[in-house]
C-alpha cells in the first residue's frame, strides 16, 4: 500500500504535466497503483477494512525469538545443507549480539560456544550498509508476500512442511538477478562447505519445575502432566525442539510432545489420571512430613492435626512447617507447638509469630545475665 508521503508526489507531479508512465518510473510503482490515487485525488492513505491475510501466521512462524530458538534453526539449516560456512551474517540482533556492532560486535558467550561447536563465526554487518541490511531482510519481504500471504496452516508442522516444499519449488527455478537456478548454483558452491561435526548434540534447555497440586508443571504458559505421586516434588525438565522430557530420578522419566507456542494448555497422558475411584492410595508420606519428623519427632501429633485442620494446601502446609523447623531453635519451637496444640491453633504464620516471640525472650533473658555478670 502507498504511502501518503508517495501520494502527494504522484499528485504533485501530475500537476506539472508528468505522465503516469515516468510517474510510475521514478517512483518504481505500477501504473494502476497511479491511476487509482489520481482517481482518489487525495492523498491520504485509505482505512483497511480487513486485517492482512498473513498476520493469522506471523506468530505460527516465529513463535519465539531467543536463544534456544535461534539454535534450533541454525542446526537444521546446517543439517539441510550437509556442511557449514565460516561465517553466518546476522542482522546485529539482540539474541546474539553482547555488545558493538558491525566488525565490533562481540557475541554472547554462549552463541560464540555454539559456533566453535560447528567451526563458525558470527559476523554483523554494519550499522547503515544498505546492502549488507537490505541482503538479509530482503529474504523476509519475500517470504511474507509470496507464501504466507492467502495460505492457512493446521498447525505448526504443516506450516514448515509446507515451507520446505515451497522452498525447494522456488530454489528450483530460474532467477534473472542471478541469471542461474539457486539449486544449481548450491550444488557447486557446497563442495566448498566445511564437513559437519562427527556427533551434533541436540539442542536443548533444562529448567528447575516443583509439580503442581493438580500433577502438571508449568512451562511456557502450558502445563504438561506427571504421575499424581510425583505432586509437591521436584523435578528437572528438558525442552528440546519437538519434545519435553520431565525426570523425577534416574529411573522415572515422562516424555510430552512440545507446544512450541504459548497457548494455555493442559497436555495429559491418560495413564497419569487412573479412572474414577481406582486410584491408588499415596504409597508414602508426602516428603516434607517425612523430613519433619525425622528432625522433630515431638511433631508428630501437631503434624497429623495440621494436615486434618490446615486451611493451606497440605503440601504447601507441610513446606512452611518443614521451613520452621530449619530456622529456628529446637526450645521455642517446640514450645509454641505445645502451646499451639492445647489451643487447637493450626494458623502456621501465627505459630511463627509465637515462636519470634520466645526466641526474642530467651535473647534478652540471656542478655541480661551476661549484664549480672
Amino acid at each position: 500500500m502507498l504511502s501518503q508521503a508517495q501520494r502527494t508526489v504522484i499528485l504533485e507531479l501530475n500537476t506539472q504535466q508528468v505522465s503516469k508512465r515516468e510517474i510510475a518510473r521514478v517512483l518504481g510503482i505500477s501504473r494502476v497503483a497511479v491511476r487509482k490515487v489520481l482517481r482518489s485525488n487525495s492523498n491520504a492513505v485509505p482505512e483497511l477494512h480487513r486485517t492482512e491475510k498473513a498476520e493469522p501466521h506471523r506468530q505460527q512462524c516465529y513463535p519465539n525469538f531467543r536463544r534456544f530458538d535461534c539454535k534450533v534453526f541454525l542446526t537444521e539449516a546446517l543439517r539441510f545443507m550437509g556442511g557449514v560456512t565460516t561465517r553466518v551474517m546476522i542482522d546485529n540482533t539482540h539474541v546474539v549480539v553482547l555488545r558493538g556492532s558491525g566488525r565490533d560486535m562481540v557475541p554472547v558467550p554462549e552463541m560464540a560456544a555454539f559456533g566453535e561447536r560447528f567451526g563458525f563465526q558470527f559476523v554483523a554487518h554494519a550499522i547503515g550498509n544498505a546492502n549488507r541490511s537490505g541482503r538479509v531482510e530482503r529474504p523476509f519481504h519475500f517470504i511474507e508476500h509470496n507464501f504466507l500471504a492467502g495460505r492457512t496452516f493446521s498447525s505448526w508442522e504443516d506450516l514448515n512442511q509446507r515451507a520446505r516444499e515451497w522452498c525447494d519449488k522456488v530454489n528450483s527455478t530460474y532467477k534473472k538477478h542471478i541469471r542461474a537456478v539457486p539449486r544449481e548454483l548450491f550444488a557447486v558452491e557446497r563442495m566448498h562447505l566445511k564437513p559437519l561435526p562427527v556427533w551434533i548434540p541436540e539442542v536443548y534447555r533444562l529448567h528447575q519445575r516443583l509439580v503442581d497440586i493438580e500433577g502438571y508443571v508449568a512451562l511456557n504458559s502450558n502445563r504438561y502432566s506427571v504421575p499424581v505421586d510425583w505432586i509437591g516434588r521436584r523435578v528437572e525438565v528438558r525442552e528440546t525442539r519437538d519434545k519435553i522430557e520431565i525426570q523425577l530420578d534416574a529411573r522415572r522419566l515422562v516424555t510430552h510432545r512440545r507446544i512450541a507456542e504459548a497457548e494455555h494448555q493442559r497436555v495429559m497422558l491418560a495413564e497419569h489420571r487412573p479412572p474414577r475411584g481406582q486410584r491408588d492410595a499415596r504409597p508414602d508420606p508426602h516428603p516434607e512430613e517425612k523430613a519433619i519428623v525425622t528432625a522433630a519427632p515431638e511433631l508428630a501429633d501437631y503434624d497429623a492435626g495440621l494436615k486434618q485442620r490446615s486451611r493451606k494446601v497440605v503440601t504447601l502446609a507441610l513446606r512452611q512447617l518443614l521451613r520452621l523447623v530449619r530456622e529456628y531453635p529446637r526450645e521455642p519451637l517446640l514450645g509454641a507447638v505445645r502451646e499451639a496444640g492445647r489451643y487447637g491453633l493450626y494458623d502456621l504464620d501465627r505459630l511463627e509469630r509465637m515462636i519470634l516471640r520466645r526466641v526474642t525472650r530467651e535473647y534478652f533473658l540471656l542478655e541480661g545475665e551476661s549484664g549480672d555478670d
